[in-house]
């Protein structure tokens, strides 16, 4: 491909350029799995006979292997045509689908999963590079708003879509609805998908690929260690800080490859503050959607006696909001700036999860989905802004590498959200009910102290949101009206 048809012109100002529309689709096609099997747990223990907490690994072994493979897609992107990827990232990505559908035990469908993901940590890097490079620096803020939809709204959805899908059968029909939509996604986006940028050729450091693995994949297994129970507490403290000396040593291999210029993950990118605030914001705006993604469905099925169904449906207006928000915060952005948006959505987060410390037995589902649909509004306010800054703070030969780290720090994220609040409730479930303490009220008591830590954490994004910029330069333009970040 020619200099020449890489410098094509912008689209016209309103329009989102197509190359990003498809792949928008398609990455909330695939994203949307990442949190798909959490209501199918009991369906999954009853046909294939295994216990919950193995029966967890359909999500955690997800997870755990986005977080190993996305620090190798900065490498990867750089290496392949925009079009040679997504074939390879859906390729992958159906297969895992197609294994799972039809997996006959529970170690097929686990290795399913695995490849799914593998598939599924190409697309985001891929949409947010593509988008970098297409979309000009003033309409960043209106496409990436759409962007949410995918990135955001996908995992918010799974488990609402899930429950409706599941009240027709089995959870294999979880993987035989998603089978022919990613299919027809693929197919049409490979006859209408164009390269964007040229391939260049470029060495990898087999070594930190293998300490990367090791290292955010040991980190989110150990997380994940913490809310199996007594024996599981112990073992992921010590694989939590297994994973993170090895973190270290990755850190370490990456400054020195710095000076060759071919690190696997390019840390320099820490160096702009516009874009180390953004995913500071992000990765707690993460943790605590997780957190109340995990929390809500024990609080509303055990406690309250709804069906997963009944969960889905009293979720999901929260989710569609956050989508539906998100092409008009975009446009907002582009407008105001982010001031106007970050600051307030930071806030709004923290007055939801507060909002969720009181929670009981009696508390009106009216009031449950209102501070479940303020979190989502809150979220969808801080994250465009938040994805818009943070790349566009960036230059461009690290956007690859900003979009990987930003992917490796939102599955950290996750299984951090998900690890501290089953661990802080279940500590102090346990601990009243050893007391004396009846059964329902101490699970209760546990879940306002969860709600209480989270909420605690989103100060964190407060403070945040308070020093990020309005608006960020292009990074080969200067404007007075824009204020420098280093």
């Amino acid at each position: 491909m020619t200099t020449a048809s890489r410098e094509r012109p912008a689209p016209p100002a309103g329009r989102t350029p197509a190359v990003v529309r498809l792949l928008v689709l398609a990455t909330f096609v695939v994203i949307l799995n990442e949190t798909i099997m959490v209501n199918a747990i009991p369906r999954l223990m009853d046909s294939l006979g295994v216990t919950e907490q193995s029966a967890q690994w359909v999500s955690t072994a997800f997870m755990l292997t986005m977080a190993a493979v996305i620090p190798v897609t900065g490498w990867f992107l750089q290496r392949v045509t925009t079009r040679q990827a997504y074939a390879i990232a859906m390729g992958v990505f159906l297969a895992g689908t197609a294994l799972s559908a039809v997996a006959p035990s529970f170690e097929v469908l686990l290795l399913g999963r695995v490849v799914q993901a593998a598939g599924t940590a190409v697309m985001m890097p891929l949409l947010m590079t593509t988008l970098m490079v297409v979309v000009p620096q003033h309409d960043r803020g209106r496409v990436m708003g759409n962007v949410t939809l995918a990135i955001s709204v996908a995992p918010a959805l799974g488990p609402a879509v899930s429950g409706l899908i599941l009240q027709l059968g089995s959870w294999r029909l979880l993987f035989l609805v998603v089978l022919p939509i990613a299919g027809l996604v693929t197919l049409f986006g490979l006859r209408q998908l164009e390269n964007i940028s040229e391939p260049k050729v470029s060495s990898i450091d087999w070594l930190s690929v293998g300490v990367a693995a090791l290292g955010f994949g040991g980190l989110v297994y150990g997380l994940s260690l913490f809310g199996e129970g007594h024996g599981g507490v112990g073992t992921g403290v010590g694989v939590t800080l297994a994973g993170l000396a090895t973190i270290a040593l990755f850190v370490f291999r990456q400054l020195r490859l710095q000076r060759d210029g071919a690190p696997l993950m390019d840390l320099r990118t820490l160096r702009h503050r516009t874009y180390t605030l953004s995913l500071v914001l992000m990765s707690v705006g993460f943790l605590a959607m997780l957190g109340s993604m995990i929390l809500l469905p024990l609080y509303l099925q055990n406690l309250r006696g709804l069906s997963p169904l009944q969960t889905g449906l009293l979720v999901m207006p929260g989710g569609l909001v956050m989508g539906l928000l998100g092409p008009t915060i975009g446009k907002a952005f582009d407008r105001f700036g982010s001031r106007p948006l970050v600051l307030p959505g930071a806030i709004g987060m923290t007055v939801a999860l507060g909002g969720f410390t009181q929670i009981s037995t009696t508390m009106p589902f009216w009031l449950v989905l209102a501070l479940h649909t303020l979190l989502m509004v809150s979220l969808a306010a801080t994250f465009t802004p938040c994805f818009t800054l943070g790349m566009g703070g960036l230059p461009p030969h690290l956007y690859s590498h900003g979009s990987s780290m930003l992917g490796t720090l939102q599955q950290v994220s996750a299984a951090l959200g998900t690890a501290l609040v089953v661990t802080v409730m279940s500590a102090r479930s346990g601990r009243l009910v050893a007391d004396g303490v009846e059964a329902v009220p101490a699970q209760v008591s546990g879940m306002k102290l969860a709600f209480v830590v989270a909420a605690l954490i989103s100060l964190v994004a407060v403070a945040v949101a308070w020093k990020l910029p309005n608006r960020v330069p292009a990074p080969d333009t200067e404007s007075p009206a824009a204020p420098e970040v280093e």
